[in-house]
């Protein structure tokens, strides 16, 4: 099972990361995934942290995109697939409605076409090739000079409509806020369908997951509830919340002692996971170790 730590959007310099990066090379895992937020740009930071990042897959999940055009994006990605050495998974998505119209002030009427304009013009600009989209959204013409190989790219998507263009379009999707049973039941067949009709390779299927090993489960899903709190207030999550049958982020933590985690860790894969970007939402070093260890023994 491929196991990630989730690096979060928690950080406000780049010497935290750095030693998260660290954490993860040593404890042998399959890659490290920071998010794109409000501290350091992701992108930037994962560049700069590649020569403490072993053989690491280094991730972004996600860039929104909004904000960003298809020709800047692409020019940065590559420049950190260089720098990285081809290890950099991109991950790209819309965002929310609070975070476009609020914070960019810019229009989120249309996420989807906005989502599927901007791949068709960043596809062809990471391989090399020009791009020629004069869509309804994005608007884009050029191409690049950089000499590194396209990385892979995942759409954050959560409805069958993003799914399908993330099965046809792109290497796969990046979840967050999913549990097992949607993952099993509606996210992997509607993408692995999508990809099939495409001819496309089997896709990524990136799950966001929190775990805590720890002797107070409850104390746990309380700082999640405290700590996850925003993720119930939008539109997106709580969309997978009622699909999965639960009430918030509190309860789809994975909290409990060593067995009890690795199995709804396992659960995930059985669920049709490909991979696992793990948050450690630990409330002291005791738990975070005894999670580590846990993370360590399923790679």
């Amino acid at each position: 099972m491929r196991v990630a730590l989730n690096g979060g959007g928690h950080h406000h310099g780049v010497e935290t990361i750095r030693a998260e990066v660290r954490q993860a090379a040593e404890d042998g895992l399959a890659g490290y995934w920071l998010s794109q937020m409000f501290g350091p740009d992701s992108l930037t930071a994962l560049a700069a942290v590649a020569a403490d990042s072993g053989e690491l897959e280094l991730g972004v999940s996600v860039v929104p995109v909004y904000g960003r055009h298809p020709l800047v994006l692409a020019a940065q990605a590559l420049t950190v697939q260089a720098a990285t050495g081809g290890r950099l998974a991109l991950g790209i998505g819309p965002s929310h409605q609070l975070v476009v119209e609020m914070l960019y002030g810019d229009s989120y009427a249309r996420p989807y076409t906005r989502t599927a304009e901007f791949l068709h013009a960043l596809r062809p600009l990471l391989a090399g090739e020009g791009a020629d989209v004069q869509g309804e959204e994005v608007r884009a013409r050029g191409r690049l000079e950089v000499e590194a190989p396209p990385p892979p790219v995942l759409v954050a998507a959560l409805g069958p409509r993003m799914l399908r263009l993330a099965g046809r379009e792109a290497d796969g999707t990046a979840l967050w806020m999913v549990g097992r049973r949607t993952v099993a039941e509606h996210i992997v067949p509607t993408i692995i369908a999508a990809a099939e009709e495409a001819g496309r390779p089997a896709p990524r299927v990136l799950a966001g997951v929190s775990a805590c090993v720890t002797d107070d489960p409850g104390a746990a899903r309380e700082r999640a509830a405290t700590e996850q709190a925003v993720y119930a207030t939008l539109p997106a999550y709580r969309a997978m919340f009622e699909a999965e049958g639960v009430d918030g982020p509190a309860d789809l933590l994975i909290a409990g002692d060593e067995d009890h985690v690795a199995a709804g860790l396992r659960a995930y894969s059985e669920a049709g996971a490909t991979e696992l970007r793990v948050s450690v939402l630990a409330g002291d070093e005791v738990e975070r170790d005894r999670t580590r260890a846990v993370l360590r023994s399923l790679t």
